[in-house]
């Protein structure tokens, strides 16, 4: 309508104007309503066709969306396995900081296996000590084995001397005993010292691996206990946080609550604009905003990015064929609003729906002096039509709390 009037001034009006004033026909006489259509035919088709063409200018040149909010990031509250809860510390709206706890869970389980790995760290502590004993039991068997293979050489020696004086002195069953003998004492010794090698590596290798292991598994079981008393993991408002002691969480179909972030989309506007406008969408684009939380408002906005891709047009594998009849609903170009003064978004609450006119500007092009006269022609009404977008978005707002009040029937 604010389109037509403009345009019926510049076609309508003077032509009106001129019969009424000019050729002195009245109203109601000579100007009747289809004298009207007949003699102002060519106006009224100018204006529609002029209208028309600056509506379309405006909507396309100056893209516009209701698909606009203030989107904000959540964090689900729930541990990391399924346990029944113990006591909770807060309560739901509560504001808390990145660390405070919030809930613990019954640690029983974990109490007892952080038990049993402790115990098993003493135990490999203790089989540690009994070795080292073990092993200065070894070095006095060594030194035994020793002794009792220097005397078996020694005898062997002496009577291998005796026989060869006077060979009758010493028997040779004698002989082959004593030498028989050594060679017992020598494979006793080398037993001992083999199992001295296996007490030491024993010592310097297996111990210390498995009390390596078994301090992980006491750390292992340490977390898992830890992990019993549910903390934040960033500051920020507890939403729907209805928890009570004696109830089971399970991470995966029965989370505690809700929580949002403090700095969660405070400053950016997600918008949806239309497909045919994504040629025009640029980065750098100036905005304006309309919050229905924050009435009679106009935002100043730019554009700090503009997605490339669309939605409604992703294909994910499943086990079925996806037909492309599944994916014909038109998505919009999703993009980033942010404000162009810091902190104009303060008290606009997260999640509000808005209105957003972008408005296209050619101000670069035309001071470079490389577009024809036509070409500038046009850009210089392309950029002037942005002041009726924004008189539309002005009258939106001033109306939108009539209309949501009033007008809605609530």
């Amino acid at each position: 309508m604010l389109e037509f009037i403009l345009c019926s001034l510049v076609t309508i009006l003077p032509d009106y104007l001129y019969r009424r004033f000019a050729q002195g026909k009245r109203i109601g006489r000579e100007i009747t309503l289809y004298s009207v259509w007949y003699e102002l035919r060519w106006g009224i088709t100018v204006c529609v066709l002029l209208t028309v063409s600056i509506i379309t200018m405006v909507f396309y040149f100056h893209p516009s969306t209701t698909n606009v909010t203030k989107a904000y990031r959540t964090i689900t509250i729930q541990p990391e396995s399924i346990g029944r809860v113990d006591e909770v510390f807060v309560t739901r709206f509560q504001h808390v900081n990145a660390g405070d706890p919030l809930f613990s869970l019954d640690d029983e389980r974990q109490q007892a296996a952080l038990e049993t790995a402790r115990r098993s760290l003493a135990e490999i502590e203790a089989a540690a000590l009994v070795t080292e004993t073990e092993l200065e039991g070894i070095d006095a068997r060594i030194a035994q084995a020793q002794a009792a293979l220097d005397q078996a050489r020694d005898d062997l020696q002496t009577n291998q001397d005796l026989q060869q004086r006077n060979a009758s002195t010493v028997a040779r069953t004698e002989l082959t005993r004593l030498e028989t003998a050594v060679e017992g004492a020598e494979g006793e010794l080398a037993a001992v010292q083999a199992s001295k090698r296996t007490l030491e590596t024993r010592i310097g290798t297996l111990l210390p691996a498995e009390k390596a292991s078994a301090e992980a598994k006491v750390q292992e079981a340490q977390v898992a206990l830890d992990r019993t008393l549910v903390r934040a993991s960033v500051s920020g408002n507890l939403q729907q946080f209805t928890l009570r002691p004696g109830e089971v969480i399970n991470p995966l179909m029965r989370p505690a609550g809700v929580l949002v972030p403090d700095d969660a989309g405070d400053e950016t506007l997600v918008a949806g604009f239309g497909q045919i406008e994504a040629q025009v969408l640029k980065v750098g684009m100036i905005a304006e905003v309309s919050c229905i939380s924050q009435p009679f408002q106009v935002i100043p906005m730019v554009v700090t990015e503009v997605q490339d891709v669309i939605a409604s047009g992703q294909v994910r594998a499943t086990d079925q064929l996806i037909d492309v009849q599944q994916l014909a609903t038109p998505g919009t170009v999703t993009a980033t609003l942010e404000p162009l003064y810091a902190g104009q978004l303060e008290n606009i609450p997260r999640g509000s729906s808005c209105v957003a006119n972008a408005y296209t500007n050619n101000h670069d092009r035309l001071a470079s002096g490389e577009t024809g006269t036509l070409e500038g022609i046009f850009l210089h009404a392309v950029d002037a039509t942005a002041l009726v977008h924004a008189m539309i978005l002005r009258i939106q707002t001033v109306m939108l709390p009539v209309r949501t009040l009033v007008l809605s029937g609530h």
